[in-house]
């Protein structure tokens, strides 16, 4: 069972990123206040489920939770400050969007940048130790991922609705057969021998 509080009597907030190693399609943050007397036994990280549970405890987490924030940052912006900015600037926009404003932000990972005067605590594999870590790492996930499968009907030859952008066989194939689209993370290696691409 995960912690559901990193300190007593303080109002906490989860944040986690998903799709910081894909090819394409933007990096995306959740951040979640649960109440204080939440319980799931299936809640987990959002690596160690199936989607058919991680689907499940979406509609749970926004239903029970205090508060939640989704938000992508796209791949210009990614390709313009780099992925780890990106990401923890997706964490500072979902955090923005809590209400109320959280006391403890606890990060999963060990990088963050402080955001307003909010104490933070980085914790590696936070999404599989509180609680309200896994709830971020599943929200971010399956927008994500409902994010990939949408723009997979542009362009259904990279196969994204299965690899959701991440460098796959099939993806990078399709990368070599059919060059970048604007989904694609430019300053990302794409390729492994770094052929040109047409654009």
């Amino acid at each position: 069972m995960l912690q559901l509080n990193y300190q007593d009597n303080c109002l906490e907030c989860g944040t986690d990123e998903a799709g910081r190693g894909c090819l394409a399609g933007p990096v995306t943050a959740a951040a979640v206040i649960l109440p204080a007397d939440f319980q799931n036994d299936i809640l987990n990280d959002s690596k160690l489920l199936t989607s058919r549970k991680r689907d499940f405890l979406e509609e749970i987490l926004k239903d029970s939770c205090v508060s939640f924030g989704i938000s992508h940052i796209d791949m210009g912006i990614i390709d313009e400050i780099n992925i780890l900015n990106a990401s923890i600037l997706a964490m500072h926009t979902s955090i923005q969007k809590l209400k109320p404003c959280p006391e403890l932000i606890l990060v999963d990972g060990n990088r963050f940048k402080p955001y307003k005067k909010i104490r933070h605590e980085c914790i590696i594999k936070g999404d599989s130790k509180f609680l309200s870590i896994a709830a971020a790492s599943i929200l971010a996930k399956t927008a994500r991922d409902a994010f990939m499968k949408k723009i997979d009907k542009e362009f259904p030859m990279y196969g994204w609705a299965q690899n959701k952008g991440y460098p796959t066989k099939a993806h990078r194939k399709a990368i070599q057969t059919y060059g970048l689209t604007k989904y694609h993370r430019r300053s990302f290696k794409q390729l492994p021998e770094q052929i040109e691409l047409k654009l």
